[in-house]
């Protein structure tokens, strides 16, 4: 054998010891650090989604330039998460980009919920300047958000080959986004009791402001922990040999399954954001309920959410069971739907049961879509996060222009479309929001869902368990 000969079958061997070495599941340890790494972007995402409007309606802006100001942030968003994307097949180093990206957040957003800066230089209190120097603060803030969800998503498919540890990281990550939205109804607990908002000052200086510095403050200390126990992937640089040879876009928009896929991460993510931005108003404003169930509701949901998070990740993964979690998850959404829409005042203390099915509803539905978009890229590995960027893009798109949309009619009446008018109480734009919206997305969800073919090969459980 000569030299050059040897060479080449080394090559080979170490190769093919680097690709068994990524089909097998990963340990405990590495699921849980990566699971780590979004939580900085889910708690500023819940405070933005939970409190952006109810802040901004505080400070006397109309429903519709608040729905104006929450658009910016959602175009700029879905903008950059293309151009991310882009750059991250180009360049690679997933979690550069991920920290670039968290000090955008950690040092924009609490900027969000703070003062009119060019109002008080200006001396004015024109209310199109408040609404413009909001709507930029929301777009710059979102540019680092995106660059952080699009590295943190699409580097699942550079982890590992295999697909049901592909599934663990996304229900980690599931996980540590409901333990976020946990953090953030404790800290907005803890700040409206300390402090009082009788004042707009009140509301800009004390208490969003407040809740957005101490949600950066522990998001931060979790993407430290992430990127101390993070390898960076390596995958696309040991299989693909050469890390430039990215895959072409039209690659992608020539399957049936990526935009099968991109529908239904794109409803999926409608069903979780809308439903989260009209729950509040819901439980207080529809149902009368006390001012805790204000927090006490979106916790039970996140708490079952994260149960439910944590046994996926016990499981074995095919695309069969994939669809039929999928496919379960939208039904009860469906029926939570119709509660919501016909649940009258007088039963308002049976939403807490509803809540319990929506957490349950919300894991199967937010883990098994967005793991059928690791299905999609397979061993693609050069275009993971072009696809990431892409559907991310319908995500943002779409959510901003349905609750712009939604709040336009909200200006319009004052607590609904057809209520007042038509003697009909179950028609708010709240009950629409929450209830009527999700459920038309899950039942399309479910139905694309049934017509798609996800080829995953089987594989073994985890190499230890997570629970213990």
């Amino acid at each position: 054998m000569t030299p050059s000969t040897s060479v080449i079958v080394n090559r080979i061997a170490d190769d093919e010891d680097d690709y068994n070495s990524y089909i097998k599941p990963l340990g405990r340890r590495a699921v849980i650090f990566y699971g780590m790494g979004h939580m900085l972007n889910d708690i500023t995402a819940a405070c933005w989604f939970t409190y952006l409007l109810v802040f901004l309606s505080d400070i006397g802006l109309s429903p519709k330039a608040a729905a104006s100001i929450m658009l910016s942030g959602q175009i700029a968003d879905g903008f950059a998460t293309i151009f991310s994307g882009e750059l991250i097949d180009r360049f690679g180093h997933f979690k550069i980009w991920h920290a670039a990206g968290s000090v955008f957040v950690a040092l924009l957003f609490s900027s969000v919920f703070g003062g009119c800066l060019p109002c008080k230089i200006f001396g004015t209190s024109s209310v199109l300047v408040e609404t413009i120097s909001y709507c930029v603060i929301a777009a710059v803030f979102n540019l680092g958000w995106a660059a952080t969800q699009v590295s943190h998503m699409s580097m699942v498919n550079c982890m590992t080959l295999n697909s049901t540890s592909r599934v663990v990281l996304t229900s980690c990550r599931n996980a540590f986004t409901m333990v976020a939205n946990l953090g953030l109804y404790a800290i907005a607990f803890v700040v409206f009791s300390a402090t009082k908002g009788d004042t707009q000052a009140d509301v800009e200086n004390q208490q969003y402001r407040w809740i957005a510095y101490i949600s950066i403050f522990i998001g931060a200390g979790f993407v430290g922990m992430f990127q101390f126990g993070t390898k960076e992937p390596r995958l696309k640089i040991g299989l693909g040999g050469n890390n430039d040879a990215r895959i072409s876009w039209t690659y992608w928009f020539k399957k049936v399954l990526y935009y099968q896929v991109a529908m239904v991460y794109m409803l999926t993510r409608l069903v979780q954001n809308v439903s989260q931005a009209y729950l509040a108003l819901y439980v207080i404003d529809e149902l009368g309920m006390a001012n805790s169930a204000k927090a006490l509701v979106p916790a039970i949901i996140y708490i079952c959410s994260f149960i439910v998070s944590i046994i996926l990740q016990e499981m074995t993964w095919t695309g069969k069971r994939l669809k039929a979690y999928y496919s379960v998850g939208g039904i009860l959404w469906i029926i939570c739907g119709a509660a919501v829409i016909i649940l009258p005042r007088s039963m308002g203390d049976f939403m807490y049961v509803i809540a319990v099915v929506m957490g349950i509803a919300t894991a199967l539905i937010m883990v098994t879509g967005i793991s059928m978009q690791n299905v999609l890229i397979g061993e693609d590995l050069n275009g993971c996060a072009f696809v990431t960027g892409s559907l991310c893009f319908l995500d943002k798109m779409s959510c901003g222009i349905v609750v712009y949309i939604l709040q336009s009619y909200q200006s319009s009446s004052s607590s609904a479309i057809l209520g007042k008018d038509t003697g009909n109480p179950y028609l708010s734009i709240t009950r629409i929001g929450l209830g009527l919206f999700p459920a038309l997305c899950s039942l399309v969800g479910v139905a694309i869902t049934y017509t798609m073919k996800l080829d995953t090969s089987y594989s073994k459980a985890l190499v230890e368990p997570l629970l213990v």
